[in-house]
Parts: structure tokens; sequence; C-alpha cells
């Protein structure tokens, strides 16, 4: 992530409710609460629909007109599935980096791949898991967003013999980086704008 330059902050924004005073009409209200990570394991998120955030990466140092920090959010896509394996598993040993749907790191060229150089043959040294044990500092550094994609697969017949296409996704969308909405001044449809569809020529 390099938003408006490399020395970026991670930032959990946390939802979380509050109970309104006794004379409102209103019984409870929501409040945003920022996190902003200061060290790797800060910024270990396990997704949790009853636990609702929102992930800012931002740059501190860059400012909107109105003071906001600019930045992109991550928004959750699809399923990113935790895997139900004990972690001192072999094959959760080699594959840890699904302990966590978000990790952040500071960037370093020789941290490339989650599972390491070779998944399928490692125990688990040399993966997003170990690097992170060192808790490095992240907070307005150079850093790499990870974020783990996956579902769990339980076969059924319409898997056999060719298994429909099943994906999972997520986003990266602004959040205070334009100055206003940036669709505002672009100009409105015409007519003449739509695409024309006449019929083929029958045989």
């Amino acid at each position: 992530m390099d938003i408006d330059g490399s020395d970026n902050s991670f930032v959990n924004v946390n939802i979380k409710k509050h109970q309104s005073s006794p004379d409102s009409h209103q019984r409870s209200y929501l409040k945003a609460i920022r996190n902003v990570a200061k060290i790797e394991k800060d910024a270990q998120i396990k997704l949790r629909f009853y636990d609702p955030s929102k992930f800012h990466v931002i740059n501190p140092s860059k400012r909107t007109r109105v003071g906001n920090p600019v930045g992109y959010k991550v928004v959750p896509g699809g399923t990113a599935a935790a895997s139900m394996l004990d972690l001192d598993d072999p094959p959760q040993k080699c594959g840890a980096f699904t302990n966590n749907q978000i990790w952040v790191t500071p960037y370093n060229q020789s941290e490339q791949w989650a599972g390491g150089l070779f998944v399928y043959q490692s125990q688990g040294e040399g993966t997003l898991a170990t690097w992170s044990e060192r808790d490095r500092p992240i907070e307005n550094k150079d850093n790499v967003l990870w974020y783990t994609l996956g579902f769990h697969h339980i076969p059924c017949q319409e898997d056999a013999p060719l298994m429909p296409t099943v994906s999972s996704s997520f986003d990266l969308r602004p959040v205070n980086f334009f100055q206003s909405n940036p669709i505002l001044r672009i100009p409105a449809n015409l007519v003449k704008d739509l695409p024309v569809c006449e019929p083929a020529d029958s045989v």
C-alpha cells in the first residue's frame, strides 16, 4: 500500500454500540472508535460478524481540506474463511497465513509469499506468521497489507465431474482520498451515448 506516499498507517475503525441517555427517545447509537496499529500484532485481524470494523490504510501526513487523512479502505467481499485445523497441525503450520484474514507487515523485499518459498515442503518457517512474530513497528511506515481469501468446500454431486466456479474477493475503496465525490463533474449520459442493439440478419 502506498497511499499518497509510502509512509502509511493501518487503522481499525471499530463500530461499537453505546446506550443513549435516559431522556433520549433513541435507546442506543453507534460510535466509530479509531485504533491506529502501532505494531504488527495490532493489525492481525480476524473478521467477526457481530464485532464490525472498517479497515483503513491512511497517510497521516497528507490531509484533505477539512483535515481528514487521505486513505483507502479494505472492504471484505465474498468469504474470507478461517481455517478450522489445529494450529500445530502440519498443514496449518504451512498455511498459517490463514490464522488471520488481515495482516500488516513493514515492507521487506525478501518477504514475498505468505506461505513461504516451498509451502508444501515447509514446516512453517519463512511464512507470514513467522515474520510477524517479530512484532515490528508499522505506524507511519512503508507497509504491506495481506488479505486472506478462501472458502470451505464440502463436495456435493454438482461438483462432479467439473466443479462450478467459486470465487472470493475484496475491494479497495477510497476513504477521504478525494476532496469530494469524483463523479460529480462527469457530464450526464445522453441518448446518443447509449448502445444501439440491432437484430442480426437471419440465415
